[in-house]
């Protein structure tokens, strides 16, 4: 082959890249910048139509399939979130009181109390009071150091109308004597409700809210330096939190500046009595806590 073939065929083979270089993706060639655009075919000029509401614009089109799409995806829409709840049950939240309290603010603990047990009356307030036998109100020192929180009384307790008075009453009077080297009657004990549930179910969220002036006024009335709540229940209500016993037991927690300590339920423990070297540490840091 000569020189001038070669130089013809380079020629040639230029001119080709050069036009397939012009070339968009669909095979049109490019428009040369600075040439003016081609003239469109003149066609009849048609009245303009009604105005109409304008049409969402389309969709973009799915890349084509053995090409990589040179154009950035578009965002996908932020999915709609219901509205948080909050984290604390119905039942552990403040609620304003349905009727004004007669208890004195201030004077001896023992009338105040009475003013107490005067307002509670013969409750009807709640559910609870056709199934009842007794209203529990608790009992102990009303100038304690440590006041004990339960959730309801059971069955012992609800005929005889003191709180912890049985198989799990023997075992928090184990867990105060022996744990805390304190008499059982130094100490206060309450509970969350004052009368028993059916079949010692949980409490409901109408019976604890229906109670839960009372119990407020026995804390404000006992001022204890330390509260020891024992189960969920009372370990959620005092700390205003949905967070499991499990979770919550061994860190001090605060009621209206009071130390919480939420730990098992003697209850509990009579069914797991591997948890009892769990209420120990927990009662560890109670007399920690209070310098013994």
């Amino acid at each position: 082959m000569s020189d001038e073939e070669r130089t013809l065929i380079a020629a040639e083979l230029r001119e080709r890249l050069a036009w397939l270089s012009g070339l968009t993706d669909v095979g049109v060639p490019r428009p040369v910048a600075g040439a003016a655009p081609p003239m469109a075919s003149p066609e009849p000029v048609a009245p303009a139509p009604a105005a109409r509401p304008a049409a969402p614009p389309p969709a973009a089109a799915p890349p084509r399939p053995g090409r990589a799409s040179t154009e950035p995806a578009a965002p996908a829409p932020a999915p709609r979130r219901a509205p948080a709840r909050s984290a604390t049950p119905e039942w552990a939240v403040p609620a304003a009181a349905a009727e004004p309290c007669p208890v004195p603010a201030t004077g001896e603990p023992e009338a105040r109390l009475a003013a107490l047990v005067d307002w509670i009356g013969d409750c009807r307030r709640c559910a609870l009071a056709p199934t009842r036998t007794k209203i529990v109100y608790g009992q102990g020192n009303l100038h304690a150091e440590i006041m004990f929180v339960g959730e309801a009384p059971g069955a012992d307790e609800d005929e005889q109308g003191l709180a912890f008075v049985g198989r799990a009453g023997q075992l928090l009077t184990d867990i105060i004597e022996k744990g805390l080297k304190v008499p059982r009657p130094e100490v206060f004990i309450a509970n969350v409700i004052k009368c028993r549930p059916p079949g010692n179910r949980n409490p409901e969220t109408a019976e604890i809210l229906a109670c839960q002036p009372f119990l407020e006024q026995q804390i404000e009335i006992v001022k204890p330096k330390v509260l020891i709540g024992l189960g969920k229940f009372a370990g959620q209500w005092l700390l205003k939190t949905a967070e499991p016993i499990s979770r919550i037991r061994g860190r001090f927690g605060d009621y209206r500046g009071i130390p919480v300590m939420p730990t098992f339920h003697p209850a509990y423990l009579l069914r797991n009595p591997s948890a009892k070297k769990d209420v120990w540490e927990d009662l560890k840091l109670v007399l920690r806590h209070l310098g013994r």
